[in-house]
């Protein structure tokens, strides 16, 4: 401290010394003072204000608009300290001003572009028709709808032939900059990691030739599971039917086959007409996943629990009842599908409220 005022005197000792540091303490008096955040202006209930910078907007336009607001004083200083320190880049997208923000720690915010980021969650078992659905409801995606499939596809930097499967559920941030084919991109190599990696650690003598038939595979766990602790058991009993030749026979591959004429009821016709995904028809996997898996199918399909079961129909209460033989899973369906069907029957268990 005591080197420091003496050098701090030395200057002032020096001709115009006084009056370039007076200058200096008054231009970081004026960076010091903080944002004028108005009644009049639209805040949330936090008293903060949401503030959005064009594309191609420089720093000057941007301080004079939030002088001409009342929200900042001296656009001229703020615009001539960024100049001298080299931080006149700033970054587009929408800002949280907040009353204890002043011009250094706006100028900071443009220039990290720390900006709002929002929030988008997709569930695991989704189908890509449901992905596209969920993302044309916000406001800044909704030209998604406009576009077919390919151009999805190649907007979103996805070199696959067919979408379904290749996206991983999961929650995914944005700003206000970020575009639709960015989400899908991050979310489809993060399904490429996740599958790349559980590919590299499969157990032997399993039924997949590749890692896209894993991806089959756990769509259609996926789709089959009501309770998350019966998906290697799911798997343990579709991996054994494909070893021996049987066919899957899941109802979930035929609903997908019928695609928009499926009304939420299966009859005997649909599944005696053949289609690429009627599992009771054709032989092995469907041609494409039928839905976004998650991890944890994934995991199952490459680490099916062990066993002897080959079939299995659901009690109503979101479970499975296994069976080794086609005699005991037909008392098991007379049981669960007809004989006591529960009023409250359902596919999915329900959820538990919290306290």
């Amino acid at each position: 401290m005591k080197n420091l005022a003496s050098k701090l005197m030395l200057l002032v000792a020096l001709p115009g010394a006084a009056l370039i540091l007076g200058i200096w303490l008054s231009v970081q008096f004026s960076l010091s003072q903080p944002v004028v955040l108005s009644e009049n202006l639209d805040l949330n209930t936090q008293g903060s204000l949401l503030w959005s910078i064009d594309r191609g907007s420089s720093l000057s336009q941007v301080s004079d608009q939030l002088n001409n607001l009342g929200i900042i004083n001296y656009p001229r200083i703020l615009s001539a300290y960024a100049v001298v320190m080299g931080r006149t880049t700033i970054q587009a997208g929408t800002y949280t001003i907040q009353p204890s923000d002043n011009l250094i720690s706006l100028l900071e915010k443009f220039n990290r572009g720390d900006v709002v980021q929002y929030k988008i969650t997709f569930p695991e078992g989704w189908s890509f028709k449901q992905w596209i659905a969920h993302l044309a409801k916000i406001s800044q995606f909704s030209e998604i709808e406009l576009r077919s499939s390919a151009e999805i596809l190649k907007l979103a930097e996805m070199d696959v032939d067919h979408p379904e499967g290749w996206l991983f559920p999961d929650t995914y941030s944005y700003s206000d900059s970020d575009s639709v084919y960015d989400i899908l991109h991050q979310a489809h190599l993060k399904m490429r990691r996740i599958l790349d990696l559980a590919w590299q650690s499969r157990r032997p003598n399993l039924p997949y030739k590749s890692p896209y038939e894993v991806l089959i595979m756990a769509s259609i766990i996926e789709k089959e599971t009501g309770l998350a602790e019966e998906r290697p058991a799911i798997a343990g009993v579709f991996v054994r039917r494909l070893q021996r030749g049987m066919r899957l026979q899941t109802d979930p591959t035929v609903i997908y086959g019928m695609g928009d004429s499926y009304n939420g009821n299966i009859r005997r016709s649909d599944l005696l007409k053949t289609t690429p995904y009627n599992t009771y028809r054709i032989n092995g996997l469907p041609p494409t996943p039928i839905a976004m898996p998650g991890a944890a199918a994934i995991d199952a399909a490459l680490n099916p629990e062990s066993g002897t079961s080959l079939f299995f129909v659901a009690r109503g209460d979101g479970s499975h009842q296994f069976s080794d033989t086609i005699e005991d899973h037909r008392r098991a369906v007379r049981k669960y599908q007809i004989d006591q069907r529960l009023k409250n029957y359902q596919s999915m268990p329900t959820p538990k409220l919290s306290p």
